[in-house]
């Protein structure tokens, strides 16, 4: 692994770096915030990608990929004379330091947990008006949820455990099973949803990624019978879904 003075090294030959792209290539020069503002989602979801495969090199490039935005941000900040990088990174540094008491005062904590309710604490000091203030509203529905959850936790709003937020699952199937006019029905449909993604979180299992598993896996073996039925000079389209279900299982076999 490299020194310390490597990596700033490293980092200062990034920032030299950016200075140049943005004097002389007509593509950075006109970049803004807006403009990279979806790029930067793309570049999260790659970085996403590469997390849940556990691909350690596509991390290592994809963690490249997001760096390059967040110093490209700082150095639009720094043309506007509102921000540096340096602005950026001492912030941080204080936030860090000031959320974390139990390393740079004289807080004492006994667990993780203790950890996190500090920290929703602190963060109500700095002058956020609600624990939920700092949950962006463009992020994705079930991230939103686990956030959400996770975030009123830490000032003890929580179920005592898995088996008490079961309880709540069950109830809000009923419901939805128990509704028959149909934007209800989207209502208590959400409110399983939400029950749901709070059961796996109190248990343990990040719901996102469950889910984002679960997808991968039916692309890989959905696509497994689109060539087992090619191999058969079929197509799906053309099957019933009898004939579908054999080349499923199939394809589970293989996968």
């Amino acid at each position: 692994m490299n020194t310390k003075q490597e990596k700033l090294e490293a980092f200062g030959r990034l920032l030299d770096i950016m200075d140049d792209l943005r004097e002389k290539c007509p593509w950075d020069q006109k970049q803004t915030f807006q403009s990279l503002r979806h790029l930067t989602l793309e570049e999260t979801y790659e970085l996403s990608d590469a997390i849940l495969q556990e691909d350690l090199q596509e991390i290592k490039k994809e963690l490249g990929d997001v760096l390059l935005h967040l110093v490209f941000y700082a150095k639009i900040g720094s043309e506007k004379g509102s921000f540096d990088i340096a602005d950026v990174i001492n912030s941080l540094n204080e936030k860090l330091i000031f959320r974390h008491p139990h390393i740079y005062g004289d807080t004492e904590v006994k667990d993780e947990e203790e950890v996190k309710q500090n920290w929703e604490k602190l963060k109500l000091k700095e002058g956020n008006k609600s624990i939920l203030g700092g949950v962006p509203k463009s992020l994705p529905s079930l991230v939103k949820a686990y956030r959400i959850q996770d975030k009123v936790k830490g000032i003890g709003f929580e179920f005592h455990d898995a088996e008490d937020a079961w309880k709540k699952v069950d109830e809000e199937i009923q419901e939805f099973h128990a509704e028959t006019d149909l934007d209800k029905k989207e209502q208590e449909l959400g409110d399983v949803f939400f029950s749901l993604i709070n059961y796996a979180r109190i248990s343990g299992i990040n719901p996102d990624s469950a889910l984002e598993r679960t997808n991968l896996k039916f692309i890989s073996r959905f696509q497994k019978m689109e060539d087992l039925a090619g191999e058969q000079d079929l197509k799906l389209a053309d099957m019933s879904l009898e004939e579908m279900d054999v080349l499923w299982e199939k394809a589970k076999k293989l996968s």
